[in-house]
């Protein structure tokens, strides 16, 4: 089995780079959200522009993970002998293909979204408008058979808004509650940096308990329960940027980038051979897995071991981000469990039972980049949380 990076693969499959033995088909499948390139495995990315990295950010040689061996390494842990099921993993392996009928050139998206479920966390997409985010979220929750719900969060946005209030009834004479649209599986909360800050918090126990009190009265959310949260990169004005303390409770934080050429120039043949983005059914799209397959991958995800060295080298690297002089707020114990869970996730998707470093450098840049503050004289200096995690990563030694 080899060790697929969080590359994106072309449609002919990717070219054998020199040294580590091609990538195999287990590897296709699951092209991860930090980079677009055309190969997989090893070396330095050939194609500009990583997907999931700020505008100046390139895959460095040190972060792209390497082959792992043919047999289980010594950091295995005893939980090598552990093989994920072939069929789950087929089974949320076709979503990609599924929510391309769709959305053009977001595989990488697709397979960050789905870390996010089997870890039960939620999401923070930061793009311009008009790269399909809402039509990815619509795709996917009608690919998996969930209920998704998109509230547009606006400066007069009340809490009541978004997770529900108590309604008079005058013919009981009593009060009712009424759901918000919280109660669903995958919210979409868009553009929520242009709602206050109390609105803004209205989620934080939804995120964090899956539950909403209303009146001293708990109310569970479904499950699964997703936040997905998007930002504008480039219009700061009339906007109140989340708190590090919210910013802490996304389990990944997804850049989409503008479509390359060829992407762009499919989504307008799709458009003028009649697609509509209101009308999925129509372009094919249908149910490939459901909330139960999802549920017994979690429980698999679970299973996977992680040995003392891997959770050693994981506490390291956070730990050397409190430590770097270009950062006034490194991560925080909650990040680092959250890099071991996105490693595990990752490990499960590659079809090991056990976690790698690799596994662990490959999650560092969309598990962490959101959990760092720089210092405003590195800002000046054009230093950005990429290429602190770069030297991070570089710096800390890798258990063998």
């Amino acid at each position: 089995m080899t060790e697929p990076t969080w590359q994106q693969q072309a449609p002919a499959g990717p070219p054998a780079p020199p040294g580590p033995p091609p990538a195999t088909a287990d590897d296709a499948r699951w092209a991860g959200p930090t980079a677009r390139a055309e190969h997989i495995v090893g070396g330095q990315a050939q194609q500009p522009a990583p997907q999931y990295a700020g505008p100046q950010h390139s895959a460095p040689q040190h972060a792209a993970p390497q082959h792992a061996p043919q047999h289980a390494p010594e950091h295995a842990g005893p939980g090598a002998s552990f093989v994920p099921s072939v069929q789950l993993r087929e089974s949320l392996a076709t979503l990609r293909a599924e929510v391309g009928k769709a959305v053009v050139g977001q595989d990488a998206a697709v397979t960050g979204l789905v870390i996010a479920l089997l870890c039960r966390g939620h999401v923070l997409l930061e793009g311009v408008p008009g790269v399909a985010k809402t039509l990815l979220v619509r795709t996917l929750s009608t690919a998996l058979a969930l209920d998704t719900k998109r509230v547009q969060f606006t400066p007069d946005l009340m809490p009541g808004d978004v997770t529900g209030s108590l309604v008079y009834d005058a013919r009981t004479a009593e009060f009712s509650f009424r759901e918000g649209p919280v109660f669903t599986n995958l919210l979409l909360a868009d553009e929520i940096n242009r709602t206050p800050p109390k609105t803004q918090a209205s989620l934080l126990e939804a995120m964090e308990e899956r539950q909403v009190s209303v009146d001293g009265t708990p109310r569970p959310l479904p499950d699964p329960f997703l936040v997905i949260a998007t930002q504008n990169p480039v219009e700061y004005e009339g906007t109140y940027p989340l708190p590090e303390a919210q910013l802490d409770r996304f389990l990944l934080k997804l850049t989409l980038p503008l479509p390359e050429r060829d992407q762009e120039v499919e989504v307008l043949r799709r458009h003028a051979a009649g697609f509509d983005p209101r009308d999925l059914a129509g372009a094919g799209v249908r149910p490939v897995t459901d909330a139960a397959e999802l549920a017994r991958a979690r429980a698999e995800v679970a299973r996977v071991q992680l040995s003392p060295e891997v959770l050693g080298y994981a506490v390291d690297v956070c730990r050397a981000t409190r430590q770097s002089p270009s950062l006034s707020l490194g991560v925080s114990p909650r990040g680092a469990t959250a890099l071991l869970a996105t490693s595990r996730a990752w490990a499960w998707l590659s079809g090991r039972g056990y976690v790698t470093p690799d596994d662990v450098k490959a999650l560092a840049h969309p598990t962490l980049r959101h959990r760092v503050q720089l210092r405003a004289e590195a800002e000046l200096e054009g230093v950005t949380a990429e290429s602190v995690l770069d030297t991070v990563l570089a710096a800390v030694p890798v258990p063998r």
